[in-house]
């Protein structure tokens, strides 16, 4: 029988857990399906999963199916709890998505499909709750195509097989031949992602359930049996005060009192089914076990104490104080609480010994409230958290040497750090590249080790050192006076020195957000979006889709704010995208206060020894004290003319030769004007004036009178004005009427006279198409825009235009018209004619 590790993943609320107790029942596993509702479900058994009704934690169970004996897991689906998921994808062989129905393609959906790609896991996708559906299975399947992947096929469909065969030419001819594309090619094609199976049913009422757990026995591949020793460490968790390390092995068996790393010796062999487990004498490759006995295993290690397990995608951005309770022993309290990193590295506890405070960084809201439970629950420590804050972190843009040295009497250390820049999301990275003739590689790996442990703070706001390559490429020691310590001040030292030199940045979270809303709000979310600093892009069909990125600092609020912006009708759906740089960055710096050359416990510079007692040397001046040179200089190029000393003399001489005798000049030649003549051409654009009609109808009083009884009326009478004025000023002149409750409009755009009129089409208002044309025309017009709309002003600013009220357009046309005819009166004087005044001279 073969072993396949499969996990259920999905957004809150889709029926993961039901999906789980579902495959249980069909498979006889339990009598009875429990239910998140009446809180009996087997895997969410702790306490605050069933006072809550999500998962919290990852949870493993065991059910086999025809031919195949199935490891689960069931994986928590709130975006707080985001790495407790992730840390399973990398352990599966093949995922099930579960997509709610009645709420389609939701955030969370997008980025766990991402974390599935990025990990490469094949995926099944499970759409449930078809039983309580808004959409037939073929909108839903279009949907999913469109969201996700085009390669998303049906499996329940008659053309399934035939829509697989279109991918690859071997599986066409198969199906040409045969009719099917063979067992083979399918197995091969369902595990290298070529495809996106889809089931459609209900957890809860166990429709197509056989069908999807029919599927997997029959193309899901197990891997190849190997019989060396191979485990992965996933999971760590406690049973009481005992510890228990979660493994899933990849080869070979493990027997209880085997000894692995550090020669720790295996105790129990458990494999669990929700709460409760079995105990077994031997494991073997594929089970899913939780072993004791074992302490310095971590979570992405193998059975040899080597990490291979990759980083986490996503990664926390709020920051937390741990406030401790005043009766309580605080370093005994502190010890307890960092326990709980190994259970979920992602927490990033960081503690300050030195001003005795203890941090976390968590998703949300919800996560901090579990983790305030568990610590009560478990050590009953009542501790509280302050204001959360966001998690910056910092970066250089520039490749830098950094210098190291501390050399305090009898003690002796120097240390040269190549930092580098890498790309967004590539953490740290640590080198060597240093011959061991010139420092050991005992001292060398003592550098890693050190960079490896420490907290790496950065110079700007004090925040974690991220995207950095740091390559030790020098370093020496003192055979009489090197100490073990020595090297870790001298590389601390080394990297913020490298980090004062180098031209720091500081990078903030970034949320990628996608938004659907109807027209008639889509000028104040794209004021909102502008005022918050985001790109986006938009797209219209039937509703108004806004998809960009934009930072958390300045987002996390704006769910409320958009659902009262849109009145309820718009959907926004969000998730971390990563981080990038702020665009505020001096105004984060004054925020935060930070100044790092008066930190005490992170300096700067270094020690050097003189007369037999240290002294302390900043950070800008340790290259001129350093014991080894730079190895990476970047000098600026040498003048290629040969220096010389000339006296005056000599100069007068060669100044008479070039330009004649010295003639000195009277007072009145020193009080000449020099006229400074300033060749630039200056190009000044032509003007365009966008003209919001209906406003300017409803702004000025005689039109406003005129529109009560006869609004065609009111907007023929605007225009001749218009025409007029036009003439007046010779610019281009575009005026806008709405006609956007017109049904099956298309718009119109026409030229009257000397001017530009349009009416908008269905569905789109004239604040809509004068911001759509502010950009275009500002590249080759002064481009003025006349509106009294105060949120359409701030925008058309936003885009390079300038404003004018209806109000103000009104003094500027009534009083230009009068300039105008004043003028026109001026140049053609009346004059009285009379009939026989051109005969008076015949006579």
């Amino acid at each position: 029988m073969k072993k396949i590790t499969i996990g259920i993943l999905a957004h809150v609320d889709a029926g993961k857990t039901t999906l789980s107790e579902s495959f249980f029942y069909q498979s006889g596993l339990i009598k009875k399906m429990g239910r998140v509702d009446k809180k009996d479900s087997l895997l969410d058994y702790e306490q605050m999963e069933r006072e809550r009704g999500i998962t919290v934690f990852s949870k493993e169970g065991v059910f086999k199916w025809k031919n195949t004996s199935f490891n689960l897991i069931d994986t928590p689906g709130h975006v707080d709890f985001t790495s407790e998921m992730e840390r399973s994808l990398q352990i599966l062989d093949y995922a099930i998505l579960v997509i709610n129905a009645r709420e389609g393609i939701q955030s969370h959906t997008r980025t766990i499909f991402k974390l599935l790609e990025h990990f490469n896991v094949p995926t099944i996708i499970f759409v449930n709750k078809m039983d309580m559906a808004y959409q037939s299975s073929k909108e839903l399947l279009k949907q999913i195509q469109n969201e996700l992947s085009s390669f998303c096929f049906d499996a329940s469909e008659a053309d399934f097989q035939e829509n697989i065969s279109l991918l690859d030419d071997s599986y066409l001819d198969a199906f040409l031949e045969n009719g099917d594309i063979g067992q083979y090619n399918m197995e091969n094609a369902f595990k290298n992602r070529l495809f996106f199976p889809c089931v459609f049913g209900s957890a809860l009422k166990n429709d197509h359930i056989s069908f999807l757990l029919d599927f997997m026995d029959q193309y899901c591949v197990a891997y190849h049996q190997k019989e060396k020793l191979e485990g992965i460490v996933y999971k760590i968790t406690y049973d009481k005060n005992t510890r228990l390390t979660h493994i899933l092995l990849r080869g070979g068996s493990l027997n209880v009192k085997d000894e692995v790393y550090q020669k720790e010796k295996i105790h129990q062999i458990r494999i669990y089914h929700g709460s409760k487990f079995d105990l077994v004498q031997t494991a073997h490759e594929g089970d899913i076990i939780a072993v004791t006995g074992l302490h310095s295993l971590e979570i992405g290690m193998d059975l040899n104490g080597q990490y291979i397990l990759e980083k986490p995608q996503i990664v926390p951005f709020l920051s937390y104080r741990i406030v401790l309770p005043d009766d309580c022993n605080q370093s005994d309290a502190i010890r307890k609480l960092r326990n709980l990193s190994y259970e979920d590295p992602n927490l990033h506890f960081h503690y300050e010994s030195e001003i005795n405070e203890l941090r976390i960084q968590v998703m949300g809201e919800i996560q901090l409230e579990i983790l305030k439970q568990i610590i009560f629950d478990r050590y009953q420590l009542p501790v509280t958290f302050d204001m959360g804050q966001i998690s910056y972190y910092e970066t250089i843009s520039q490749s830098v040497e950094g210098v190291g040295h501390f050399e305090p009497l009898k003690h002796y250390s120097e240390v040269h750090l190549l930092l580098e820049p890498l790309p967004r999301g590539s953490g740290l990275q640590f080198c060597l590249d240093c011959s061991p003739s010139q420092l050991s590689l005992s001292y060398q790996n003592a550098c890693l080790h050190y960079l490896k442990e420490s907290y790496l703070k950065g110079v700007l706001i004090g925040g974690a050192v991220t995207d950095m390559k740091i390559t030790v490429i020098n370093g020496k020691a003192h055979q009489k006076h090197t100490e073990g310590g020595d090297f870790k001040e001298a590389t601390l030292r080394a990297l913020r020195q490298g980090l004062k030199k180098a031209k720091s940045i500081i990078l903030e979270p970034y949320y990628a957000f996608k938004m659907t809303l109807n027209q008639e709000y889509m000028s104040k979310v794209i004021f909102d979006l502008e005022l918050m600093d985001c790109k986006f892009e938009i797209t219209q069909d039937e509703m108004i889709v806004i998809k960009g990125t934009g930072p958390v600092s300045k987002m996390l609020d704006y769910p409320l704010r958009f659902k009262d912006s849109t009145k309820g009708s718009g959907h926004l759906s969000y998730q971390l995208d990563g981080y990038y740089e702020v665009n505020n960055q001096e105004e984060v710096i004054n925020q935060i206060h930070y100044n790092s050359e008066e930190d005490p416990y992170y300096p700067t510079g270094s020690i050097f020894c003189k007369n037999g007692s240290g002294f302390y040397v900043p950070w800008n001046q340790v290259e001129q004290y350093m014991h080894l040179p730079l190895k990476k200089t970047y000098q600026p190029p040498k003048n290629n003319h040969r220096q010389q000393v000339i006296d005056e003399k000599e100069l007068e001489e060669i100044f008479i030769r070039t330009y004649g005798p010295i003639k000195h000049r009277l007072s009145k030649d020193m009080n000449r004007k020099i006229e400074i003549i300033n060749n630039e051409k200056v190009t000044i654009l032509p003007e365009c004036l966008l003209v919001d009609g209906y406003n300017v109808i409803f702004s000025w009083d005689e039109l406003k009178d005129l529109a009560k009884d006869n609004l065609d009326a009111a907007r023929m009478k605007l225009i001749d004005m218009m025409c007029n004025y036009q003439g007046y000023k010779n610019n281009v002149l575009i005026l806008v009427f709405d006609a956007y409750k017109v049904k099956k409009n298309d718009g119109l755009i026409e030229k009257y006279d000397n001017i530009f009129l349009v009416y908008t089409k269905e569905a789109q208002t004239a604040d809509m198409y004068i911001e759509r044309v502010t950009h275009d025309l500002a590249k080759n017009f002064r481009v003025v825009v006349v509106t009294s709309d105060a949120l359409e002003q701030l925008i058309v600013s936003g885009r390079g235009a300038t404003r004018m009220s209806s109000r103000e357009f009104e003094m500027i046309v009534s009083h230009t018209h009068k300039e105008n005819y004043d003028e026109f009166k001026r140049k053609n004087k009346v004059m009285k004619n009379y009939l026989l005044d051109d005969f008076k001279g015949d006579k």
